[in-house]
């Protein structure tokens, strides 16, 4: 992936980005100013459990029609955006995730298995990756261009890159949210997770109030990530979206850092954050 001035293959040129609202959702992290004392480490970490809240943008008969994993993308990014006072119809939009909404899946296998092989129309629509953008277009009236990605245990990775990509190249704000829920049964043993968890990030071209950041591709795969406290690592370890932690944990500390987030096929991500 390259763009003018940006991202590049070989270790080429940075890409800098500005931070205009932060959304955060997690076990024990509820909401980015609740979560600012804990990951900067002035406060306990408590994984106390919790229910992705119903998306009240959304008019009630789509409403009830979510999953988990598209409440939890939807609350942190209204969070985000609602922060960073930018129209949310007016924001172009990356949603990366591993699991995409895996109740919906092993619902679509269970009904493959039933007698007449029937799959519910709902359940169909739902299951498709780029459910939780669709639900976003809907929830805020927006047209504008969305990509949907997934990227296995480092899709936040990817989504932060293609972000920066698109930043760099459109010179336009974009709304970044990387959100993953843990398989149900029998899909778990296969796919093990811990915990549900979302970020999101409204980053612009230029510096915002909370910081910004030099993306640069790079070819080695070699991760570099400041060490978290044993239960923040857990969740970390857990959720292919809390691999987002070590850079929300600078952003809170408001210190700088150095981070190297991995990608796939032997390449990584490295980030300078300036708070």
């Amino acid at each position: 992936m390259s763009a003018p001035g940006g991202i590049a293959g070989g270790g080429g040129g940075a890409c800098s980005l500005g931070i205009a609202g932060i959304g955060v959702l997690g076990p024990g992290l509820a909401g980015w100013q609740a979560a600012m004392p804990v990951l900067a480490g002035e406060a306990p970490f408590e994984a106390a459990p919790f229910t992705p809240p119903p998306p009240a943008l959304l008019p009630a008969t789509e409403r009830r029609r979510t999953g988990p994993s598209v409440r939890l993308a939807l609350a942190v990014a209204a969070e985000a955006v609602a922060a960073s006072g930018l129209p949310p119809e007016e924001l172009d939009t990356i949603f990366a995730s591993s699991n995409g909404e895996p109740q919906v899946i092993v619902s679509i296998l269970d009904a493959l298995h039933a007698p007449d092989g029937a799959i519910s129309p709902t359940q169909f629509h739902n299951s498709v990756h780029n459910a939780a953008a669709g639900y976003w277009g809907i929830a805020v009236g927006s047209a504008r261009p969305s990509a949907s990605l997934g990227g296995h245990d480092f899709a936040f990775a990817t989504g932060l890159m293609q972000a920066g990509a698109q930043v760099a190249a459109r010179g336009r704000p974009v709304l970044c949210v990387a959100h993953d829920v843990p398989m149900p049964e029998p899909l778990d043993a296969l796919r093990p997770m811990q915990g549900a968890f979302a970020v999101a990030l409204v980053l612009t071209p230029r510096p915002g109030p909370h910081g910004s950041l030099d993306l640069r591709f790079a070819p080695e795969a070699v991760a570099e990530e400041p060490p978290l406290p044993p239960p923040l690592a857990a969740l970390r370890a857990g959720n292919p979206a809390a691999r987002s932690l070590p850079l929300l944990a600078a952003l809170a500390a408001r210190r700088p850092a150095r981070l190297r987030l991995a990608l796939l096929e032997d390449a990584a991500l490295d980030i300078a954050v300036a708070p």
